[in-house]
């Protein structure tokens, strides 16, 4: 599983990396030492964090004020929060910045991008196809 070093995790977030370690200290986000030594956040729980604040923040998690300037054409970078498949389709959510995304696709195409909670990836927005690419 990917692990995030607070600034990564804290770019996926959109918040800055003196907020990550305030609610990684307030016990709000899990974290741990890496194997270089570093703060390390789970991708699992970072998803899941991210799924929380999305699912609970009045106006989304990180530069809200910016979301409303944001053309529809754009690429997104955030993390993996679900991923259900069956035999034919996979629905992928991803927690984008403010956003929530969700995106359907091949269950084939979604296991070769090897897409799972906690995975960094891009919504590439047009129109109402939300397309996922790894970074």
């Amino acid at each position: 599983m990917k692990t995030y070093r607070v600034a990564e995790a804290a770019d996926v977030l959109g918040v800055s990396t003196d907020t990550l370690r305030r609610w990684v200290d307030a016990g709000r986000l899990a974290a741990s030492p890496g194997t270089d030594g570093r703060t390390a956040i789970d991708g699992a729980d970072l998803a899941a964090f991210a799924k929380t604040l999305a699912d609970t923040a009045p106006e989304g998690v990180g530069h809200a004020a910016r979301a409303g300037s944001v053309s529809a054409r754009n690429r997104m970078r955030g993390i993996v929060t679900s991923v259900t498949k069956d035999t034919v389709m996979a629905q992928v959510e991803l927690v984008c910045g403010p956003y929530r995304m969700v995106s359907l696709m091949s269950t084939e195409a979604a296991d070769e991008l090897g897409l799972a909670p906690g995975v960094l990836a891009i919504a590439s927005v047009k129109s109402t196809n939300v397309v996922v690419e790894l970074p």
